[in-house]
C-alpha cells in the first residue's frame, strides 16, 4: 500500500509535469528539425546503419563534385580545341584562296592571324589554369608569340613549354581517367608548317604574283595542313568521348545518391503528423499537471486531521 502524503502528492504531480515537458521538447524538436533525432544517440541501434549510409553518401557526393569539375574542364577543352582547329583550317583556306587567285599579297599577314588563333587555343585556360600545359598549369604552354618568333627557334618543338604529365581524374572507386592533353601533341604538326612557311618567306619574300617555286611550296602545305587539322579533330573527338563517359558516370552517381537519400530519409525523417499530435498532447499534459500542482497548494491532509 502506498502512503498518502502532501509531499508524495507534490512529488508525483511534479514528476508528471517534468515528463510532459520532456515529451513536449522532444516533439518540438521533431517538428522544427523534421528529423527523428538530432544526434546519432537518438537513433539507438540504427545509428551504425546511418553512419554507414552517410559515409557512402559523402563519398558519392565527393565523386559527383569531382565529376562536375572534370565535365566543366572538358567543356572548356572542347572550345579550346575548336579554336585550334579554326586556326589551322583558316590557314589552309587562306593558302587555297591565294593559289586560286594567283596573288599572295597579304598572305603572310593573314597567316599570322591564323597562327595567333591556333596559339590562343593551345594557351586556353580553365579557372585560370592552362589546359594543355601538363602539370605546369601556371605556365603558358606556347611561348612563341609570332611566326617570326617560331622561325627563330631551332625547331618548332622548342615553342612548347608543357611537360609530359597529363591530367588524371578519379571519377569513382574504380575509375581513373586521363582527361588532359598536351599542347605539344596537339599543335606540333601545325607549328612545323607555320615555321616552314615563315622560313620560306624570309628566304623568298611572298609578295605580288605567284612564281612556280612559291606555288609548288604552298601547294605542298595544303596536304600538310589537312593532316594537321585531322590531328586536332581527332583530339576533339577523344575529348567528346571523354565528355560522354563523364556524363554517364555522373548520371549513375546521381541516381545512386537519390536512392541513398531516400533510404536515409526513411530512417531519419520524422512523421510530422505524429510529431504535431504528440506536441499537442504533451502541452495538454503540461497544463493538466500545472493545474494539479496549483490545486495541491490549496489542499493539505492537515485539514482532515482532528
Amino acid at each position: 500500500m502506498n502512503r498518502v502524503s502532501t509531499f508524495g502528492n507534490y512529488q508525483s504531480a511534479l514528476l508528471d509535469l517534468m515528463a510532459a515537458q520532456t515529451r513536449a521538447q522532444d516533439a518540438q524538436e521533431r517538428v522544427s528539425t523534421q528529423k527523428v533525432a538530432t544526434d546519432l544517440s537518438g537513433f539507438g541501434r540504427g545509428s551504425e546503419t546511418l553512419t554507414a549510409l552517410k559515409s557512402t553518401q559523402s563519398r558519392i557526393q565527393g565523386f559527383i563534385d569531382t565529376g562536375e569539375t572534370v565535365a566543366a574542364r572538358l567543356s572548356t577543352q572542347d572550345l579550346a580545341l575548336d579554336r585550334v582547329a579554326e586556326g589551322v583550317s583558316g590557314a589552309r583556306e587562306a593558302i587555297a584562296a591565294a593559289l586560286a587567285s594567283g596573288r599572295i599579297d597579304g598572305l603572310m599577314l593573314e597567316l599570322q592571324g591564323h597562327y595567333q588563333i591556333t596559339q590562343d587555343g593551345l594557351n586556353g585556360r580553365h579557372q585560370n589554369r592552362y589546359l594543355f600545359a601538363g602539370s605546369q598549369s601556371a605556365t603558358a604552354p606556347v611561348t612563341a608569340m609570332t611566326m617570326a618568333d617560331l622561325a627563330d627557334l631551332p625547331a618548332a618543338s622548342d615553342a612548347f613549354a608543357n611537360d609530359s604529365l597529363k591530367q588524371v581524374s578519379r571519377l569513382d572507386e574504380g575509375t581513373l581517367m586521363e582527361t588532359g592533353f598536351l599542347a605539344s601533341e596537339i599543335g606540333q604538326e601545325a607549328f612545323d608548317i607555320f615555321r616552314d612557311i615563315q622560313l620560306f618567306h624570309e628566304a623568298t619574300p611572298m609578295t605580288g604574283g605567284l612564281d612556280d617555286a612559291t606555288r609548288d611550296f604552298l601547294t605542298a602545305q595544303l596536304s600538310r595542313l589537312d593532316q594537321a587539322r585531322e590531328t586536332v579533330t581527332n583530339f576533339g573527338a577523344r575529348n567528346g568521348s571523354l565528355q560522354n563517359r563523364v556524363d554517364s558516370i555522373l548520371t549513375a552517381q546521381n541516381t545512386q545518391k537519390v536512392s541513398l537519400d531516400e533510404m536515409l530519409s526513411k530512417k531519419t525523417d520524422a512523421d510530422l503528423a505524429q510529431a504535431l499530435t504528440d506536441l499537442e498532447l504533451s502541452q495538454v499534459a503540461i497544463q493538466a499537471s500545472a493545474q494539479v500542482i496549483n490545486q495541491l497548494r490549496q489542499v493539505s491532509l492537515l485539514n482532515f486531521l482532528s
